[in-house]
């Protein structure tokens, strides 16, 4: 492999506050070397962006460690093996792992898993078969237990996780309502993804419209947004419902301190329960449910859909901003090659 390549890299350069901003970031370059024995190179040519990341740029405890100052910014990615001394990932093997946002990643493979692009194209392997899917999938169902004819409302609906959360609690045979912001992306959860209701939160009387919508109260709650909707969506519990917390995009460019629910006395009401989700607990298990969910792809009872922007790593961080703003429906992912 020619010594002369270069590795495009972003660099976490400050702290944001609020929203990140341009000068939050570094555009780097570096040689690209020859992997050690036991390692191999990935081209990335598809990098994940996810919610997540607003919280992984902050100095605090959580439940994986910051990104440092002067890091290459930690993604997800896809990408395919150039080079290798590494007896697992021979060269031109398709990968999925947390590569970073740059266009070349040095690896010893751990945590690193073989896709196949011909079984669903590499942004449906960072998408509905990768952290997203998992993160529904597990989510829902070894958390939100959800039980046929029981109500499934889900917050952030048309994004990422949300799309595909409402459609495995539909094909276990539950009543899925999601909340999604304007009438556009309530139309595609009915019309796409199958829910049997939508509420937009952008309207007047969300209280109103989620009683109407939830006439049995709400068994299950997988709550991506927190804030406001979370109080609403308390309100609505059933006894013994779950609610799942898997993210709260509405609080993480506040420049406030995060502010809790005030009708979590719902919980004690309705002997409820409220469990935080994270995804890298069910690494054991991601070849489980990465088999049913690419067999409900394939009989079509799943639908997976990308919102796939090109551009090069300089393009990271105006994309990441998209997934803030709600201008994307479903996985957003960075194409760099």
């Amino acid at each position: 492999m020619s010594t002369e390549l270069i590795n495009r890299q972003l660099r976490l350069a400050a702290r944001p506050v609020g929203l990140p901003k341009p000068d939050d970031w570094e555009l780097t370059d570096e040689p690209v070397r020859q992997p050690d024995e036991g390692r191999f190179l990935v081209r990335v040519s598809h990098i994940s962006l996810d919610p997540a990341m607003r919280g992984w740029m902050n100095d605090v405890r959580s439940y994986i460690p910051p990104v440092r100052i002067g890091d290459v910014m930690r993604a997800g990615a896809a990408g395919r093996v150039v080079a290798s001394r590494h007896a697992d990932f021979p060269v031109d093997t398709y990968v999925t792992g947390v590569f970073g946002a740059q266009e070349y990643a040095d690896s010893d493979g751990a945590g690193v898993r073989r896709v196949d692009p011909a079984v669903a194209p590499l942004p449906t392997h960072l998408g509905t078969l990768g952290m997203t899917g998992m993160t529904a999938y597990f989510g829902l169902l070894d958390i939100g237990l959800p039980q046929p004819g029981q109500t499934v409302l889900v917050s952030g609906a048309a994004g990422a996780v949300g799309s595909v959360v409402g459609q495995i609690a539909r094909i276990k045979g539950c009543r899925t309502v999601g909340i999604a912001g304007g009438p556009e992306k309530c139309r595609l959860l009915v019309e796409e993804f199958g829910y049997d209701a939508a509420v937009d939160y952008k309207a007047e009387g969300l209280v109103a419209e989620l009683r109407k919508q939830t006439p049995d109260g709400v068994d299950v709650f997988f709550d991506n947004v927190g804030g406001d909707i979370l109080d609403a969506a308390l309100a609505r519990l059933t006894r013994g419902a779950r609610v799942v917390v898997c993210g709260a995009i509405s609080q993480y460019n506040s420049t406030e301190a995060v502010r809790g629910p005030s009708n979590y006395l719902s919980l004690l009401v309705n002997r409820a329960s409220m469990t935080g989700m994270v995804v890298f607990d069910y690494a054991h298990r991601y070849d489980q449910a990465t088999a049913e969910m690419a067999g409900w792809l394939a009989d079509g009872s799943l639908r997976s859909r990308e919102d796939v922007v090109e551009g090069g790593i300089e393009a990271f961080p105006e994309t990441l901003l998209r997934l803030f703003s709600g201008d994307n429906i479903g996985k957003l992912v960075l194409k760099i090659a």
